[in-house]
């Protein structure tokens, strides 16, 4: 199973919809990372985008957003009823799947260090991230808004932000970023215009006042609906579920004489809490996650994909490919058992066991999985691609009348294009790997971690024009046209790769590799 880490940033903008989007479009620009929500609201005048993926993919987009958000977004022109210190104003790390709460705190640590340092924001650690015991709850880091922040970074020596400058920054003011577990963001609408009956309900049912464990509650206005909100994080909805936080709110707003006009989950939430809520709701004796519809659909899907891809091998396809010959290609280099693909696949693999070193010693554990698995993969692939090229020198050498000359042909082609392809796919995921270890590394590591990313970024190169020639001498001309919509989805990980190997912008060289493979 891959590895998954989500992120839940929160923007301080709910009211320019080309900021928003301008932000949920890097997330969808990145390889290796899904967004799976976005919600914003003009009166909280706040953002919220979620995301996952692989974990230092993850880690480069939080940081790339921190970093547009700060162009965005301007805090000394903003008036909204969330409290914030900053445009990027906190930054979860969320484990998921085969990740440790561990990973996301080094994960929290590494982009937290980036932001402080790269763009000059403070920034502050929260949560299981915390390095100091005042700063775990956010709504303590946010006492007092910006002003209150300020303030104590100015009088106060234990509010030294724990990256980044001493001060604010002037318009992007300071980030909290942490690692936490799942929480659910839950808002119960009242029929009042009265905030101080939100406010007066919202202290009733937290746990700071001695309300509901696991519930952090405020009471904001929704002026643009003529309402107030009682606004909640449930951070454990095991302890305290999703029903029984609603049911609290309702039974303290009709104490006051006021009713529940509706109710709004922010971002994602967990299957088995609404599991839970429908089968107290609806008082099912019982009620499992197998009895929803589309979940058993989603697995049959799923089943039957994976039947069918099995019991379809492009092998089957290759007996109808047209007897057209084929020109030489590296005949010299396959003869002595040395190919551009095994050379590129070998120093790819050079610059992942670097990483792995790096990683080791900073005990950045998932880096180190990852870049250990791809360092195992290209070496496979070394032999692979000597076994294609064997297979079309001894392809060429059959008389040009031969019955199975041109399948031969088309067959070792095809490996000779599979496997630089997934070569470029896999140094496209080293690259981001390595740059990711830099912002951690000791200084006399980060060479070792500078030679690998150059050296990936060579195979790239390479391997993209392998592919080309190949695909010029491939006899089933129709294979290639699905060969090129196959590399084409590559072609956003290429210009991200490259994006983080060379200053300033490459436009140049991805212009020309984009025209090389047709992919405009």
């Amino acid at each position: 199973m891959s590895q998954i880490v989500e992120c839940v940033p929160n923007f301080s903008e709910g009211r320019k919809p080309d900021a928003i989007q301008a932000l949920v479009a890097l997330v969808r620009s990145v390889p290796g990372v899904a967004l799976l929500d976005e919600s914003h609201d003009r009166d909280h005048h706040r953002s919220v985008v979620t995301f996952a993926g692989r974990p230092y993919a993850v880690a480069e987009v939080a940081f790339q957003m921190a970093r547009l958000a700060s162009q965005l977004i301007d805090l000394r022109n903003h008036h909204g009823e969330h409290p914030r210190v900053g445009a990027t104003d906190v930054m979860p790390f969320v484990p998921i799947r085969e990740v440790s709460m561990q990973d996301c705190v080094q994960l929290a640590r590494m982009v937290g260090q980036r932001i402080g340092n790269e763009l000059k924001i403070p920034v502050f650690l929260y949560e299981q991230a915390a390095a100091r015991p005042e700063r775990v709850q956010l709504e303590w880091i946010r006492k007092g808004g910006l002003k209150g922040l300020a303030d104590r970074m100015a009088t106060d020596t234990a509010w030294v932000p724990d990256f980044g400058p001493k001060q604010l920054h002037p318009t992007a003011g300071a980030t909290v970023v942490g690692a936490r577990w799942p929480l659910i963001a839950f808002n119960v609408n009242l029929t009042s215009a009265d905030l101080s009956v939100a406010k007066a309900i919202a202290k009733a049912v937290r746990q700071s006042s001695g309300g509901l464990p696991w519930v952090k509650a405020i009471g904001v206005a929704l002026k643009s609906q003529g309402l107030v909100q009682v606004s909640m994080n449930l951070t454990n909805y095991e302890e305290t579920p999703l029903h029984v936080a609603f049911a609290a709110v309702a039974r303290e707003a009709a104490a006051r004489g006021v009713e529940v006009a509706g109710t709004e989950i922010v971002g994602l939430v967990p299957e088995q809490c609404l599991i839970d809520t429908a089968q107290q709701a609806l008082r099912l004796d019982r009620f499992e996650g197998k009895q929803v519809l589309e979940m058993r659909l989603d697995s049959a899907e799923s089943r039957a994909a994976i039947g069918r891809l099995a019991g379809s091998p492009l092998a089957k396809a290759l007996p109808s490919l047209p007897a057209k010959p084929a020109a030489p290609v590296a005949a010299v280099a396959a003869e002595q058992g040395l190919t551009g693909g095994s050379v590129g696949a070998l120093a790819a693999s050079f610059a992942a066991t670097l990483g792995t070193m790096v990683a080791k010693l900073n005990r950045a554990r998932a880096a180190e999985t990852r870049l250990s698995e791809i360092g195992t993969r290209l070496r496979e692939l070394v032999q692979a691609d000597r076994d294609a090229y064997a297979q079309v020198l001894q392809a060429r050498k059959l008389p040009p009348n031969h019955p199975e000359r041109a399948l031969r042909l088309s067959s070792g082609l095809l490996g000779a294009i599979e496997t630089p392809m997934e070569i470029v796919k896999l140094c496209c995921e080293v690259i981001p790997l390595l740059r990711g270890l830099l912002a951690q590394a000791k200084p006399e590591l980060q060479p070792d971690l500078k030679m690998g990313i150059q050296l990936a970024d060579a195979v790239i190169d390479g391997c993209v024009g392998m592919i080309e020639e190949n695909m010029k001498v491939q006899p089933n001309q129709q294979l290639v046209a699905s060969l090129r919509e196959r590399f084409a989805v590559a072609k956003q990980m290429l210009v991200d790769a490259k994006s983080l190997c060379y200053t300033p912008p490459f436009d140049s060289w991805a212009q020309n590799m984009l025209n090389i493979l047709k992919l405009r």
